[in-house]
């Protein structure tokens, strides 16, 4: 059974109204990584001209297609029929991307087959991570 799961989305950046540029996208989960999911963006997507990943929780996600869900620099929520808004905050701004929720469901439902919610902590090797951890502080 693979541990990595990419599903392309097509995401919809939030740009002064009425425009909205579709931009391609890519749902990550990693079984390496049971509590994370990830979304890249390519470069013709960014301010900076470069790829761009952003790393935040498997239940922010779930629970951000519910109803609104995070307080930090990614926040999730619920916005109109049928899409959900995912807003990235960094130094240089926020970023409003709308991701259709039908896409979001089928990933965090493949997601589940690899990890079921709730086990992730079944996958740590906490004294694999501490190893890691000293070798990269050296």
């Amino acid at each position: 059974m693979s541990t990595v799961i990419k599903q392309a989305v097509q995401a919809r950046l939030v740009a002064s109204a009425p425009r909205m540029e579709t931009v391609p996208a890519t749902l990550r989960y990693d079984r390496k990584d049971p509590f994370a999911v990830r979304i890249d963006f390519p470069a013709q997507a960014t301010l900076e001209g470069t790829d761009i990943t952003w790393r935040f929780g498997r239940e922010l996600l779930a629970a951000g297609i519910e109803e609104s869900a995070g307080v930090g620099d990614v926040r999730v929520a619920p916005y109109g029929y049928g899409r959900t808004v995912l807003e990235f905050h960094a130094q240089e701004g926020v970023a409003l991307v709308h991701v259709r929720t039908s896409e979001l469901r089928r990933f965090l439902r493949r997601a589940e087959g690899i990890v079921p919610g709730g086990h992730e902590h079944l996958l740590l090797d906490l004294d694999q991570d501490l190893t890691e951890l000293l070798r990269d502080a050296r």
